[in-house]
């Protein structure tokens, strides 16, 4: 799947990003009386737009929401943004499809802010050509939305030659709606059987996979 331009997802893509996610969602949760002891029930949340999952999940409404992502965003921003750490091999991953002439975009729904100021922090930045998000207030925060987004910024017109990368399903069917490749990625939040059902074309257990398949020939 040698392909020109390559999109990232963020969070259980190219970081991992559990412990921080987590600990702000539980400490905003919280706040509405919402006490969640095991933490390890939030991994859910890591990757899909946040105000989905509450209102799926916990069935809050737009108030709650709303309440609760102000609670999340302040604990996240102050101390959960940086517990957090990039995956072993991701580096040397980026660097080969740098050297090999691809370029590196970043398509995550974490707000754009925040995404810039992980991937800086990582010194990850300096591989990718941008870094596009959701809004701080939650608009364009669909994978579907962020990926035309990242294509129209980047004035991507052959959309035969992009791949979406990411580990969840909504990396997967956002790159259906937008008629580009996908490869699931097993290293992170998603599983096997979660790929295969939004139809990735590709799926990758680790980085060595991921490369391989990235570098490979379509001849």
């Amino acid at each position: 799947m040698n392909k020109k331009y390559i999109l990232f997802d963020l969070d259980g893509t190219l970081t991992d990003p559990e412990e921080g996610i987590t600990k702000s969602l539980q400490h905003a949760l919280a706040y509405i009386g919402i006490k969640v002891e095991d933490r390890s029930i939030l991994r859910r949340h890591i990757g899909p737009p946040l105000a989905d999952g509450l209102r799926e999940f916990f069935g809050l409404d737009d108030g709650q929401i709303e309440e609760v992502i102000g609670y999340f965003r302040e604990y996240f921003v102050d101390k959960g943004i940086f517990m957090n750490y990039k995956y072993e091999g991701v580096e040397e991953v980026l660097d080969s499809l740098v050297k090999a002439g691809k370029t590196l975009i970043v398509a995550t729904s974490k707000p754009e802010v925040l995404a810039e100021r992980i991937l800086k922090h990582f010194n990850l930045d300096q591989y990718f050509t941008d870094i596009c998000g959701s809004n701080l207030d939650e608009t364009r925060s669909k994978k579907g939305e962020v990926i035309a987004y990242a294509l129209e910024e980047n004035g991507i017109k052959e959309k035969e030659q992009v791949v979406m990368i990411g580990d969840r399903l909504h990396d997967i069917l956002g790159a259906k709606e937008n008629g580009i490749a996908s490869i699931g990625v097993l290293y992170g939040f998603g599983s096997r059987e979660e790929h295969l059902e939004a139809g990735a074309d590709a799926i990758a257990a680790d980085f060595k996979e991921l490369k391989d398949i990235l570098l490979e020939s379509d001849s």
